[in-house]
C-alpha cells in the first residue's frame, strides 16, 4: 500500500531529476546538491512533501498570510510616523532658516509665526519627553516637580496658535518647494534661470527623476556587488592558478638543479680523479728522485752482491731445513717411545752445557 502511494505521490510532483529539480527550486536555501537527493531517495520525498506545505523560505501557509498582515501594519506605522517625522523636521528646518535670514524680522506678522511655532514645537517635545504615569491616580511629580498640564500653560495664545496653523500649510509648502528647487538645481544645474512655469514643470517630473537615480544607484550596487563577487572568484582561482604555477616552477627547478647537480659532480670527481693521478705520478718522480739521490752507481752494485749473497744463503737455509725436516719425519717412524728418548737427550744436553759453563767459571775464578 505505501509503495503504491508513494508510486502516485512522485508521479504528481514528477520523475527522476525534474523531482529534484523541483526540490531544489523549493528549497533555495538550503545547501542540498542533486547527488544529496540522489543518495538519499526517501529525503528528496520528504521535502516534496514539504514543498506543498511551505513556501521558499521554509513557512506555512499560515504563518506567511500572518506575517504579511504584519508587515503591512509595520508599513502602515511607519509610514504615519515618517509622516510625523517628516512634518516635524521640516518645521524645525524653517524655524533654523528664520533664525539665519538676514530679513527674519523685517514684519512683525513672520516674527510672531516663527515665535508661536518655535513656542509649540519646544512644549511638544519637553511633553513627549516626561515620564507620564500611566495611572493617573498616582501621584506623580515629574522633572523637577513639573507635569504636563503645567508644562502646557506656556502654550501661545489660542489665536496665535490659530493663525500659526492657518498659515504653517503654505510656509511647509513653501519650503518644500525651495527643498526641491535646490534638489532639482543639483541634479540639474542648467535648469536653475528658466522661467517658474517650466520650472514646476520641471518639479513635477522630480519625483520619476529621484525614482530612476534611486533604480540606477540600486542597479549600479547590485553591479558592483556582482562584479565584486566575480573579482573575488576571479581572484581566487588566479591564486590558484598561480601556487598550481608555483609549484609546477619548484618541481622544474628542483628537476634541473638535480640535473645540473649530477654533471656537476661528474666533473668535479673527473677533476679530483685526474688531480690524484697527477699527485701519484708527483710522488712516484720524487720518490726515483730521491733514490737516484740516495743511491750511486757503487752502492747499488754492492746492494746487488749483498741481495745476492743473502739469497744464496736463505736457498741454503732452506736446502738444510727440508733436510732437517725430513730427519725429523724418519724419527717420527719410531713412535712415542722415540720422542721421550729425544727429550730425554735435549735435557742431558742442556744439563751437560750448563755443568760445563759452571766447571769454566769455577776453573777461572781459581786462576
Amino acid at each position: 500500500m505505501s509503495q503504491r502511494n508513494d508510486c502516485v505521490f512522485a508521479s504528481s510532483l514528477g520523475k527522476g531529476d525534474h523531482l529534484h529539480q523541483q526540490v531544489l527550486a523549493a528549497f533555495p536555501l538550503c545547501q542540498m546538491t542533486e547527488e544529496d537527493l540522489i543518495q538519499n531517495p526517501q529525503f528528496c520525498k520528504l521535502l516534496a512533501t514539504l514543498s506543498q506545505h511551505v513556501d521558499r523560505t521554509g513557512l506555512t501557509q499560515h504563518l506567511r498570510r500572518d506575517l504579511e498582515k504584519a508587515e503591512r501594519e509595520l508599513h502602515t506605522q511607519r509610514l504615519s510616523w515618517l509622516r510625523v517625522e517628516s512634518i516635524h523636521r521640516l518645521l524645525r528646518e524653517i524655524i533654523q532658516e528664520n533664525h539665519f535670514s538676514k530679513a527674519s524680522s523685517a514684519q512683525t506678522g513672520d516674527a510672531t509665526f516663527y515665535s508661536t511655532l518655535e513656542q509649540c514645537l519646544m512644549v511638544g517635545q519637553c511633553v513627549k519627553r516626561m515620564d507620564i504615569s500611566a495611572d493617573v491616580s498616582e501621584p506623580h511629580s515629574g522633572i523637577l516637580g513639573l507635569t504636563a498640564e503645567r508644562v502646557k500653560r506656556l502654550m501661545p495664545s489660542e489665536q496665535d496658535v490659530l493663525q500659526m496653523k492657518q498659515k504653517c500649510p503654505s510656509e511647509l509648502l513653501q519650503h518644500l518647494k525651495k527643498k526641491s528647487v535646490a534638489i532639482l538645481t543639483y541634479y540639474q544645474p542648467d535648469w536653475e534661470n528658466e522661467s517658474e512655469g517650466l520650472r514646476s514643470v520641471k518639479l513635477s517630473k522630480l519625483p520619476e527623476l529621484l525614482d530612476g537615480e534611486k533604480k540606477k544607484v540600486k542597479s549600479l550596487t547590485e553591479k558592483n556587488r556582482e562584479n565584486t563577487t566575480l573579482l573575488q572568484r576571479q581572484t581566487h582561482t588566479y591564486l590558484s592558478e598561480l601556487l598550481m604555477c608555483v609549484k609546477i616552477l619548484q618541481s622544474l627547478v628542483l628537476e634541473l638543479r638535480l640535473k645540473a647537480q649530477k654533471d656537476l659532480d661528474r666533473k668535479k670527481i673527473e677533476y679530483f680523479e685526474g688531480k690524484c693521478e697527477i699527485g701519484l705520478r708527483k710522488i712516484r718522480a720524487e720518490m726515483l728522485e730521491v733514490q737516484l739521490d740516495t743511491y750511486t752507481r757503487d752502492k747499488i752494485a754492492t746492494h746487488k752482491k749483498i741481495t745476492e749473497k743473502l739469497n744464496a744463503d736463505l736457498k741454503s737455509s732452506k736446502m738444510e731445513k727440508q733436510e732437517v725436516e725430513s730427519k725429523l719425519a724418519s724419527f717420527e717412524i719410531y713412535g712415542k717411545d722415540f720422542e721421550a728418548l729425544a727429550e730425554e737427550y735435549s735435557r742431558l744436553r742442556q744439563e751437560i752445557a750448563t755443568k760445563s759453563w759452571a766447571l769454566k767459571e769455577f776453573s777461572t775464578s781459581n786462576t
